[in-house]
């Protein structure tokens, strides 16, 4: 016993090991994703109209088949009544009856294969759809994961410059010990530490905002021990923004909107058609079973089951209907469905230039930031070159502190507008990427 319990005390101390390591875990882009067109709301509801354009598909198919009904009476009758004399008795009746009946549609003038046509195009628009939800979603997550990934990183550029100062401090406290700087020198070193360590606290709660959105977004209960991991370094200047009309190329047969689209135009048109049947006749086979049981006070009747069995009945026939004048009813339908197609066309076109404009918007955003995100690493560098040069003069008392602590906020600056730049950029391509189709 002993030794089992043992056991179980050591698997659950793994397993409990096992989700602390899983939830500290940095997620990546994909995992970040993958959760949140798993647990998205707006996904959820899309999922619950694919689900129903399910059923409605089942229904149309299910119109073919024969329907079966029954049904049973049981009526009594009291008071006065005409007899087989021509005269008036007060009687009493009972009667009871039974039937079983079923119809089957033959010819609907195609009304029934159209709809299960139309029903499983709108079963392909509502997935393309679903699809579009998903790609949206991943589209805020992007946004918001390369958001907080920013936040995070200058958290770091903040640390930095909190070390500089920090070391610049303590050098001036040396030469104050020793007289060579004034305690005005001193106090404003050390009030520059001050003004940096705020600047660090309030950089990390902006990132501790960003994650917390993040969750929110990723339907997490609690962004606690929740970290994400650094995308991989693109290098700008290597990156070829393919032309839009390449894109857009690509994107008309990939995009989910696009496909709804077509699906949607299609469906109309099965619309038309089924607005049509009603000019055609309808052809139903129909069948029943029936029996019943009569009885009268003051005469002798027969037994139940011996006027059920007398009574017994079947019944089959062919039920034909052809529409004559319908006060036009059939011809607006058509007219409406045609409408209705129309609307759905204009509507087509109309998603295509929206997905162009957005495509050509990409691309020049995209090509906007990338020339940003170079000039910002060049003139990064370059801050950092006067940075490493105005440290050396400040040493050596060849500079003042202000022209330091310009000097250092400059990189700072350099730093933060680097990092922007960075993931606008990186942001950006994978916009571009997102309309060719490429995964995140």
């Amino acid at each position: 016993m002993k030794l089992i319990a043992t056991y179980i005390i050591c698997a659950l101390t793994a397993s409990t090991a096992w989700a602390q390591d899983k939830s500290t875990f940095p997620w990546s882009l994909r995992q970040c994703i993958n959760h949140a067109l798993e647990h998205n709301i707006s996904i959820k509801q899309q999922e619950l109209n694919v689900k129903s354009q399910e059923v409605a598909l089942s229904t149309a198919k299910n119109s073919r088949l024969p329907n079966l009904d029954a049904s049973a009476s049981e009526n009594i009758g009291f008071g006065r009544g005409l007899t087989m004399d021509n005269t008036y008795a007060n009687r009493n009746t009972q009667s009871t009856s039974f039937s079983l009946g079923t119809n089957m549609p033959l010819f609907t003038g195609g009304q029934i294969p159209n709809q299960i046509k139309q029903s499983k195009l709108n079963l392909q628009a509502a997935l393309a759809e679903l699809d579009r939800a998903k790609e949206n979603i991943s589209i805020q997550v992007v946004s918001s994961y390369l958001e907080a990934i920013y936040q995070k990183d200058l958290v770091a550029v903040a640390e930095q410059q909190c070390e500089l100062s920090a070391a610049q401090a303590r050098r001036i406290e040396i030469l104050f010990k020793n007289g060579k700087v004034s305690e005005t020198e001193l106090a404003e070193a050390q009030s520059h530490v001050s003004a940096d360590e705020l600047a660090l606290t309030q950089q990390k709660n902006s990132a501790m905002l960003a994650l917390l959105d993040l969750s929110q977004l990723l339907e997490l209960p609690t962004p606690e021990d929740f970290d994400i991991q650094s995308p991989e370094a693109t290098n700008p200047a290597g990156v070829i923004l393919p032309a839009p009309d390449v894109i857009y190329g690509e994107a008309l047969t990939i995009k989910p909107q696009i496909q709804a689209g077509q699906l949607n135009i299609q469906s109309a048109e099965r619309g038309v058609k089924i607005a049509q049947a009603g000019y055609y006749p309808s052809l139903y086979l129909s069948g029943g079973l029936g029996s019943s049981y009569y009885k009268t006070s003051g005469f002798t009747a027969d037994s139940f089951g011996k006027q059920l069995s007398d009574n017994f009945n079947q019944s089959i026939g062919l039920s034909l209907s052809i529409p004559i004048f319908n006060r036009f009813a059939t011809r607006n339908a058509v007219r409406s469905a045609r409408i209705q197609v129309a609307a759905q066309q204009l509507q087509f076109e109309d998603t295509k230039k929206a997905l162009y404009k957005e495509i050509q918007q990409a691309y020049y955003n995209a090509l906007a930031s990338q020339k940003q995100c170079i000039s910002s690493d060049a003139a990064l560098q370059s801050s950092q070159t006067a940075f490493n040069l105005m440290q050396k003069k400040y040493e050596n008392g060849k500079a003042t502190a202000t022209e330091y602590q310009e000097s250092k906020n400059a990189l700072y600056k350099a730093n933060a507008t680097a990092l922007q730049s960075r993931y606008i950029f990186l942001f950006r391509k994978k916009i571009l990427d997102f309309y060719k189709g490429t995964d995140f």
